[in-house]
């Protein structure tokens, strides 16, 4: 295993790790409520931002340097996307969940989190049947969008809006910045998503024709 997939692999144990401390701290009330003192950021969501900002950025590095080495192997190729999802994803259903304890603090709408997860798998689907045919299917410049929208909107949600909150506090309902870069996280992700369902079509047409016969 090279160094470049071995940084893919830290990526998804950042991710693991993640998970299970969110989980595992939404049974202490303790936690779940203590806000860092003179803000309206949790400590629990801080460290959780962080995290994501450390694992994230590994995902423009490990693509990096195994381009550079010329070290880019089928392994990384198929983990890479698998550690950007599993970031991605887990971080959006934690945030969709309210803290019954803060019912103030940000989050995101289930069915934005849907429609983004859902393009994923879509995807996923479409690249596993392509595979099957020894055909890649190559990612569009909207998917690429959407993952960096993705990337900047999720930690300013676990800040609970910090810093754009000390300016844009009395705008109306649901059109804060930080609402906003979610809303153009989440229509770059059905773009992309019903971009990649008719560049490739064929491919589910010739799909669907092998299952009847």
């Amino acid at each position: 295993m090279n160094i470049p997939t071995k940084i893919t692999v830290t990526r998804i144990a950042f991710v693991v790790a993640l998970v299970l401390t969110l989980f595992i701290c939404s049974f202490i009330p303790e936690v779940m409520s203590y806000q860092i003192p003179g803000t309206n950021i949790l400590l629990l969501n801080l460290v959780a931002m962080i995290v994501f900002v450390l694992a994230a950025s590994t995902d423009y590095l490990d693509g990096y340097l195994a381009r550079k080495w010329n070290q880019v192997t089928n392994l990384g190729k198929f983990l890479d996307p698998i550690a950007d999802k599993l970031l991605v994803d887990a971080s959006l259903i934690y945030l969709a969940i309210p803290n019954p304890y803060l019912p103030d603090s940000l989050t995101i709408s289930f069915f934005f989190v849907i429609i983004m997860i859902a393009r994923d798998l879509v995807v996923d689907v479409i690249r596993q049947i392509a595979a099957s045919e020894g055909k890649v299917v190559a990612a569009n410049i909207f998917g690429k969008i959407k993952t960096v929208l993705q990337m900047i909107a999720i930690p300013f949600v676990f800040l609970n809006g910090w810093p754009f909150s000390y300016f844009d506090a009395n705008w109306p309902s649901m059109c804060h910045i930080t609402d906003i870069l979610i809303y153009l996280a989440t229509f770059a992700s059905l773009l992309s998503g019903v971009i990649y369902v008719v560049q490739n079509r064929s491919i589910l047409v010739s799909n669907k024709n092998k299952e009847e016969e």
